[in-house]
Formats: structure tokens, sequence, C-alpha cells
């Protein structure tokens, strides 16, 4: 015969029994689960805080990119030449912003609008194709993350691009953004673009030259300069920059005949 449970045992066990029902264990759970999303997020908060704080007057030696791109395709970056801003000509900045962010003097950092048509275009292709990324958002991503397309990249990286435009003027982003961005394999930044493609300083391209280093910019690993046309995307790209950035001393340099796009539809 069983020996009687002591009364205080038993009342010890009932108490650990109302202790771990489920809904208790749950609401455990979910103060652990919100605790570190939240540490997380400080983490992210303060580290992209210092950076943008030393990125304010200091140009990145390297970014995430070049080393991913390292580690994982054996690419060696060319030297970057880090051009000031104001020795960018007025009219590539301007082409910058028209094709890749047109909204980039007004939004906080991220465009809403453009992030909601990617998710939907996405959704409706079933993979993640189109980012919607204003020009803080290319840029966080180039400096602290790695070009792999998921949603959570995204999420960290939007969370990054609203602090950098808080902290940074627009006018420096911006002169990160064309010192750091790819423009081919080992190529990164409009200053090493231009060396590289066109044996010249960013000051002496002519607005063609700008035309094409600019149209690039969505694909630089599988098109440059010289073959942008193949590209349906591209060449609607160079299109509008044709179309917006007229050369009165020059006409643009003309496709190959038989690589022009076919006509849209």
């Amino acid at each position: 015969m069983r020996a009687p449970i002591p009364e205080r045992v038993a009342a010890r066990i009932a108490r650990l029994r109302d202790a771990v029902t489920p809904a208790r264990i749950a609401g455990k759970l979910a103060r652990v689960l919100l605790a570190g999303f939240l540490l997380c997020h400080a983490a992210l908060f303060l580290l992209v805080f210092f950076a943008s704080l030393v990125l304010s007057r200091v140009n990145p030696p390297v970014t995430a990119l070049m080393i991913y791109r390292r580690l994982t395709a054996q690419q060696k970056a060319r030297p970057v030449t880090f051009v000031a801003l104001r020795q960018i000509p007025q009219q590539a900045r301007d082409m910058v912003v028209r094709l890749e962010d047109y909204g980039f003097y007004r939004h906080a950092g991220i465009d809403l609008g453009a992030i909601r048509d990617a998710y939907l275009i996405n959704r409706s292709i079933g993979r993640a194709a189109v980012g919607g990324s204003t020009i803080p958002q290319q840029l966080a991503r180039n400096l602290f993350l790695t070009p792999r397309k998921t949603y959570v990249r995204k999420y960290i990286e939007a969370l990054a691009a609203v602090e950098m435009d808080l902290v940074l003027p627009k006018s420096r982003i911006l002169e990160l953004y064309l010192n750091c961005i790819e423009w081919g394999k080992g190529v990164y930044g409009i200053g090493a673009a231009s060396a590289y493609y066109y044996g010249r300083g960013v000051g002496n391209l002519s607005v063609d030259q700008m035309r094409r280093l600019i149209t690039i910019i969505t694909n630089p690993l599988r098109y440059d300069v010289n073959t942008w046309y193949k590209s349906r995307q591209m060449a609607e790209r160079y299109a509008y920059l044709v179309s917006k950035f007229p050369d009165p001393a020059a006409p643009p340099e003309a496709a190959p005949p038989e690589a022009t796009p076919p006509p849209p539809g």
C-alpha cells in the first residue's frame, strides 16, 4: 500500500502543476521572445547609430558587399577612388536619383509605396525578384548586409535606412552611395568605374558615358557599359535617361542594330 503524500508536498506539487499550465508556458515564452526581439533591435539601433556617426566623417575602406564577394566569388576589389560629391557632375547625381529613388529628397529613408508594390509583384511571381529599395536602403545593404534577397534582410535594411536618414544628411548618403555601390566585378564606386570603363575621372565623363554607367547599376555583374542593350530592362533605363538628359553636343551612341531590344509587348 502506497504511503500517503505529506500535505506540504502535495501543496507544492499542486503549485507546480498550476505553474506549468500551457497558458503560463505560452506567456513566459512570449515574454522571452519579446525580450529577445527588443534586445536585437536595441543592438541594431546602437550599431547603426555609431556606424552612422563614424560615416559622417570617415569614408569606409571596405564594405560588407566587398567582403561577401571576396568570400563567395573570390572577387578582389580594385582600388577604390573616393570622389567627393561636389566633384561628381550634377547630371550624374540627378540620373541616379531619377532611376534609383525618385523620392530620395522627400522620404525618411524608406518608400512604403515602393515596398508595397515590390511585395505584390514578388507574391504574384512566387519569388523575391523586386526590392523596391531606396538609396538609403541600398547603401545600408552595401555597407552592412549581403545581397541575398530575403524578407528578413529587407526588414533589417529598412530599419538601418531610416536610422541612417536621421543621422546623415541626404548629401552624405548620396556621396557614400555613389562611392560604395558595385559597378562590375571588383569595381566599387563611381571613381573606380569611370577609370575602369573609360580611363578618365568622373568630371571628364561625357553625358552619354554617365548615362551608361547609371544604366548598369541595377545588374553590373551581368552587363556593362557596352552590353547593356542586351537587357530589356536596361535598354528601358537608358532610353529614359536619353529622354530626360539629352546631350545637345552629341547624339547618343547607338546600340548595334542587330542587338536592339524588341519593342514592348
